[in-house]
């Protein structure tokens, strides 16, 4: 079906987006790979360019040089609680909510075991969506089993959370923002609203959004919420992840995997654990300060930039990409993500029987992007780095790709 959308985006266009863009002075912070347009920051996100620098700092100065003393001096025993506080800006949280963590999925552990092991005694249900992460399913799969009367894993397709909540003996809700195959992003306001009058907690997987789209977690009342470092934070390969524990919550919700830096005191060294008050609860594990170093990099690389400067520019490009490849393909594509600006994240998914070859192929004309199964071509669009005169090229090539098909 022929299709108008796009009609009138050229390169001339979207070069002059690019000089009236108000954060695109961000790029220069990032060491970019300069043979393919870079469509992949929703799983890796570009390195930044001070990110060599201050690995070299940590292990010639702070390692090398001053040793052990760098866990005082070089403040490696702060990191986590302080980087975390440079997460929370993002995610719409308050300073001392938010810590760093070993990864993902332990952290998701982390916070549903709190919620089960805080929950009412009917309450034994932990409730999402079959088109939930895998590794977030296998987590709470897991986490069950730490339970003498082992709890209910209950999955349900989205349009069911509704009637899935009134149930009644649902403990958690989890649910991840935005859908890693499709991109599409749920209202998180509304279902955390619907999950507190159910009597239930909201918890949020903010991997696919976190840097991107704006959270709230404040305004919001998000109960509890995990996240990664190395999509649109640009942490690095294996970045540590963080955890966000609403302040109401702090001291009341118990860590199932505490360790030394969860004590309220861990240089006594007590024998018996006594959990912190506060949200270093749930921490467990000393610090990866070689990773802590190169996430806090990808961090101090929103310095300047507001969320809602990056979620406009974000959805400006996501746009382009769209109406361009709608366009060039006569309305032929068929697009797993929603075409409304707010029913999407910061990413564009393509469905189509040969999406795996169709990743390769555009690979090698310089487009960077992914593929999942079974049909899914995905494209990232991190709003720091990206300009739209790059990702207008990039739509063309895909559309042609598309069209050869």
């Amino acid at each position: 079906m022929a299709t108008t959308a796009g009609i009138g985006w050229t390169r001339e266009r979207c070069e002059e987006l690019d000089r009236s863009d108000p954060i695109g002075w961000a790029r220069g912070r990032f060491a970019l790979p300069g043979d393919v347009v870079y469509l992949e920051g929703n799983s890796l996100g570009a390195m930044p360019s001070a990110a060599p620098a201050r690995l070299a700092e940590v292990l010639g100065k702070e390692w090398g040089e001053a040793a052990s003393r760098s866990w005082g001096a070089g403040k490696w025993m702060e990191g986590p609680r302080r980087v975390g506080d440079k997460i929370a800006r993002l995610i719409g949280a308050k300073p001392g909510e938010v810590v760093t963590c070993e990864s993902t999925t332990i952290g998701l552990a982390k916070i549903l075991g709190a919620s089960l092991a805080a929950a009412p005694g009917k309450r034994r249900a932990l409730l999402t969506t079959s088109t939930n992460f895998p590794s977030d399913l296998y987590a709470a799969q897991g986490m069950r089993r730490f339970f003498s009367s082992e709890p209910e894993l209950r999955v349900v397709e989205p349009e069911a959370l509704p009637a899935a909540l009134g149930a009644g003996d649902v403990a958690a809700m989890f649910l991840t923002q935005v859908d890693f195959r499709t991109g599409a992003l749920f209202d998180l306001g509304s279902l955390t609203d619907l999950a507190h009058r159910a009597g239930a907690l909201a918890i949020w997987d903010l991997c696919h959004s976190a840097g991107a789209v704006p959270v709230g977690c404040e305004a919001n009342g998000v109960d509890l919420a995990v996240g990664c470092g190395y999509k649109y934070l640009n942490g690095g390969p294996g970045s540590p992840a963080f955890v966000y524990v609403r302040s109401a919550h702090q001291g009341r919700l118990p860590n199932p995997l505490p360790g030394w830096m969860g004590h309220a005191d861990p240089m006594a060294f007590g024998r018996d654990f006594v959990a912190a008050k506060d949200v270093s609860a749930f921490l467990t594990s000393t610090p990866s300060v070689l990773a802590l170093a190169a996430l806090e990099t990808g961090l101090d690389a929103f310095e300047g930039v507001t969320i809602e400067q990056a979620r406009e520019k974000s959805l400006q490009l996501t746009r382009v990409f769209m109406e361009v490849i709608s366009r060039d393909t006569g309305g032929a594509v068929r697009f797993a993500t929603p075409p409304e600006p707010s029913g999407r994240g910061s990413q564009v998914s393509i469905r189509h029987e040969d999406a795996a070859a169709i990743v390769r192929e555009a690979e090698r004309l310089g487009v960077l992007g992914d593929f999942r199964p079974p049909d899914i071509c995905r494209f990232g669009f991190a709003p720091l780095y990206l300009r739209h005169s790059e990702v207008y090229e990039a739509a063309r090539i895909v559309a042609d790709i598309l069209g050869d098909r």
